[in-house]
């Protein structure tokens, strides 16, 4: 029987990193967020909505205008949830056939806001990648090339890893001292249970 396997973590925590080195243990997994992005300039149902919601200007010459969505996403929660409820249905939609056409045990979904979202409660498993706040404020800053109180309002948005512990997830720590691959290794054994 085929288990879904959630990959999460707070913004900076490694989750690609992690869900790559998986990847390459030869188990598929599915990124939400590069999924979002790619509906959200493809999928005409998707652009027509986010326009009547936000404008003509979240596209530039049909392409979506990711520094004006990324403003109104950090700063209004309203919008946010109306953001998220235009794409979310969507992308899971895609990742319910993505699913179906595998053909292993054990299937993953890299994304952002499990918890946050309600949507943990459709997995078999969910794997937390944790960090340090220090590093994961370095690690973003490098990335985005951003600033150090951007990335603190972009980690407050989302649950602390205390909150996340609470739901039991099989945990990894990703910060660059302990062994990756055992941790990883050590999860893939206990979902396969």
């Amino acid at each position: 029987m085929k288990k879904i396997i959630g990959i999460t973590g707070g913004i900076g925590s490694g989750k690609s990193f992690v869900s790559r080195i998986i990847e390459k243990m030869g188990y598929p997994v599915f990124y939400a967020d590069q999924a979002s992005k790619w509906l959200t300039n493809n999928d005409p149902e998707v652009k027509k909505k986010l326009i009547q919601l936000l404008g003509n200007e979240v596209y530039l010459e049909g392409t979506l205008n990711i520094p004006f969505l990324s403003k109104i996403v950090f700063s209004s929660d309203a919008k946010r949830e109306q953001i998220n409820q235009i794409i979310h249905p969507v992308v899971r939609r895609y990742f319910t056939e993505w699913v179906e056409s595998q053909s292993v045990e054990l299937c993953f979904n890299e994304a952002a806001i499990l918890f946050e979202t309600g949507a943990y409660k459709n997995f078999d498993g969910i794997i937390l990648v944790t960090a340090p706040d220090d590093l994961r404020i370095k690690r973003v800053m490098e990335r985005d090339k951003c600033t150090m109180e951007e990335v603190q309002v972009r980690m407050k948005k989302q649950w602390p890893d205390e909150k996340k512990r609470t739901f039991q997830p099989l945990e990894i720590m990703n910060d660059e001292s302990q062994a990756l691959l055992i941790q990883i290794e050590t999860a893939i054994k206990e979902l396969k249970k």
